[in-house]
Formats: structure tokens, sequence, C-alpha cells
């Protein structure tokens, strides 16, 4: 890999979200050799994907080079490249560029989408996780428009004009709330030969009310802008199939014809080959660790973020698998990683929750911060400060504020390009579901 020996200890970190890049920025401080890994030489800020996959944004305003973040460290560094397996015994990593040596571990993979053995689904559905697919939801939903207008077939012109999408987290609900604004607000002036009546989008949800993680108040709010911009909610609703053209549910008169048929109803963890696999927990495909970060069974080997699942009284199946655990797990073990080599004790993570908040469209958004709960306009603000101050480089934030500036004034979306065609999952399965 062309990593020079250092007089300092080396750390290796395992992918670049928002854990990884965390953790590599208190490092890059300390006299410690930092070695960031990825599959890409990019940070995806995975909160705003779904403003791309519904032409909000550019890929550019939620990407981040990640060797600017290694640039301005004399023993830094950044391999893009796939990391393949670990060999504990040997302090070894291998890797599709090499293999690199560690004295410190740090497994940041993330998540990917979680299909829950559902082959059907797996191979026809959309997924959002990544900035190629998102651009791939882009194209499909543009495509189908303009597939809308020439055809005369009616079926066919219902199936390219019905929009499912499985799932009511934060994800779908915002998902749901974009292509809504897509319909009431870009249709009517660019496809002035469609009804913007005939677009149908159709929300669906295995519990009994949307965005569960949140409060009950919250979830009502939502629910309540969603059908005010004409989404159709099916609660209690489970996805059993889809062939590429009809979605089965468990509910025998309910069945969808669409084309687009959007899975978000779940991830895993990202984990990598080669740690016993008493360190994985079942089913969550996460590594067991302690208050400190270590994956079960390993000293030096450490886990953060989606990938890590500490349970505690408070959380038994683990932080939330969302951005604000990421980045204080990785600033916390930052310190104690210093700790460590200065003989002194670790200090246990605590986490502290800052809130849950979702957007659903414009002026609309549900916050829970507390004991505080509410929704709306001032709620919306707050969704757009506080994902603006979270972006990552002073450019991203410029041109997301601009963009969402020109959007709210225009009643617009800028970026309804159809920058490459549409390719089905069929042709991309093996390539989307690499591990980092």
């Amino acid at each position: 890999m062309n990593i020079p020996i250092s007089e300092y200890p080396r750390v290796v970190i395992v992918g670049g979200g928002f854990a990884g890049i965390s953790i590599a920025k208190h490092l890059l401080k300390e006299k410690i050799q930092v070695v960031l890994l990825d599959r890409h030489n990019y940070h995806t800020f995975q909160p705003l994907l779904y403003q791309v996959s519904t032409s909000g944004l550019e890929p550019d305003s939620i990407a981040y080079p990640l060797r600017k973040i290694t640039r301005h460290s004399k023993d830094g560094y950044f391999r893009l490249t796939e990391v393949q397996r670990i060999i504990p015994e040997e302090n070894k990593i291998k890797t599709s560029i090499g293999e690199l040596a560690y004295d410190y571990l740090v497994l940041a993979t993330g998540s990917r989408t979680n299909f829950f053995g559902n082959k059907s689904i797996e191979k026809n559905a959309m997924w959002m996780k990544t900035i190629p697919q998102a651009l791939n939801i882009r194209s499909l939903i543009l495509e189908n428009l303009e597939q809308a207008v020439i055809t005369e077939d009616p079926e066919k012109r219902k199936a390219l004009l019905n929009f499912v999408v499985a799932g009511a987290g934060p994800t779908g609900v915002e998902l749901c709330g974009a292509i809504a604004e897509v319909r009431n607000h870009i249709v009517p002036k660019d496809f002035r030969d469609l009804d913007p009546a005939e677009m149908e989008i159709h929300l669906v949800e295995g519990l009994d009310r949307v965005l569960p993680p949140m409060s009950a108040e919250a979830s009502k709010k939502a629910e309540k802008f969603l059908r005010e911009l004409g989404v159709d909610i099916h609660l209690n609703v489970m996805v059993q199939e889809y062939d590429g053209n009809k979605v089965t549910t468990n509910k025998e008169d309910l069945t969808f014809y669409t084309s687009t048929f959007i899975w978000a109803a779940g991830v895993s963890g990202a984990p990598v080959e080669g740690l016993n696999a008493s360190a994985l927990v079942d089913k969550a495909d996460r590594y067991e660790v302690n208050v400190f970060n270590q994956v079960k069974g390993y000293e030096n080997i450490f886990a953060i973020g989606d990938i890590a699942l500490m349970s505690n009284e408070d959380y038994p199946k683990g932080h939330p698998m969302v951005a604000q655990p990421a980045i204080q797990q990785g600033k916390h073990l930052a310190k104690n990683i210093k700790r460590i080599l200065n003989k002194e004790k670790m200090q246990a993570f605590e986490y502290n929750d800052k809130g849950t908040m979702a957007t659903v469209g414009r002026n609309k958004a549900v916050v829970d911060l507390g004991n505080l709960k509410f929704g709306g306009f001032f709620a919306w603000f707050i969704w757009m400060f506080i994902h603006l101050y979270f972006l990552v480089g002073f450019r991203n934030r410029l041109i997301t504020f601009f963009n969402w500036v020109y959007n709210y004034v225009n009643f617009d979306k800028a970026a309804r390009l159809i920058i490459r065609p549409f390719k089905s999952n069929k042709e991309n399965l093996e390539v989307d579901q690499k591990k980092v």
C-alpha cells in the first residue's frame, strides 16, 4: 500500500462514514499514524441522499473527498480499497490492493440495506444507501415520467406513474414527501401533457404508525403532513414480494402495479470477514462491543457507528443507527486510544441523545428534542439548520443552502437531469452489495 513505517503507533480506520471521519479528524492531531480506508474516495452525507434521488441536489453537494481530511497531516494517509478480510492473529488486514499491519484497528464500515432474506425484493426493488443508487432512482423516476408521456396503454401508464415506498422511517417519509413535491410542483410545469392526479404515491409500513422511532406526536403530525401532500399511507402492511411489476402484500386485497418500488424498510451492519463468529450479533450483523467500543474477544480491534452494537439498559438493542451515535463514538474512541497510549484507563462511552427529526416537505417537519416535540415551519427551519451544520465542508454547505433557497423561492428542483440511463439491480446486484 506504500504506507511508510512510522515511529508512532498505526491506527487503521476502515470506512469513511460519519464514524470513520469523526475518529480520523481527532486522531490526526495526535502523534499517531492514521490510515483511512474506503472503497469510495468520498464521504457521503446520507441524510440528504433522498434529495439527490428526487432532483433536489446534485451529488457533489453531499459528498466530500476523503483525502481532504488527511492532507494536512504528515502521518495521515488515505487508500482507495476494499477490505476483504481481517487477520487478527497477525494484526493485519487483507485488502484489494494488498495487506497492511496495524497496531489498532477501527471498524467503521456502517450499514447496508436489509432485505430480511427476501430475494425477489433484493433483486427487483430500488435501494438507496449510496450516491450511485440515489442517482439510479433519479434516472428511473425521470425516465418513467418521460415514458408515461408517450405510452398509450393505460395499464402500463398507471404502473409508470405509480410510486411505492416500503418503510415509513425517516428515509421513507422524506422520500415520499419529496416525490409528492415533484408531482405537485414539477410535473404540472414540465409535463403539461400529464395529469398530476394520475401520479400515485404509496407509503407502506408494517407497524401501526409512520416514523416508529419518533414520538407518537411526531408520528401523528408526519402522517397528517403526508396526507396533505397526497401520499397514500398503508399501515400494518407487510410487503411479501416484488417481481419487477407487481408488489404483493400480506393483504389479499392490496397489491400495487408499479415500475418504481423503493425499499427503505431496514438496514443491517456491514461486517468484514475474519473475526470470531461470537463477535457478530445474529440477524443484526453488527459487532458486539463493550462500553469502550472494543469488539468482543479483542483488545486492539474496535467498532464504532452503525456496525457496533453496544447494549445497555437504555439501549438493549444498541444505539440508533444514525449519525449522532457514530460521530460521538468516533470522538470518544479517539480520546480512549490516546489514553491507551498514555497508559491511562479508558472511559466508558455515554450517548448524548440530541433528538430526532424528519422533514416531510416544504415548511413541514417534525422534531423530538427531549420533552420538546413540535412540527411545522419552525421544525422545518431547525431541520435545515442542523443538516447544513453537519454537512462536511464549507463549499457543500454553501451550495446546498443556495439550492434550498432557489427551490423554495421557485418551487423548483434544478437537478432533474438524466445523466446516465437507469440500470436495474439485476445488472448491479453484486457491485451494490459489496462490503467496505
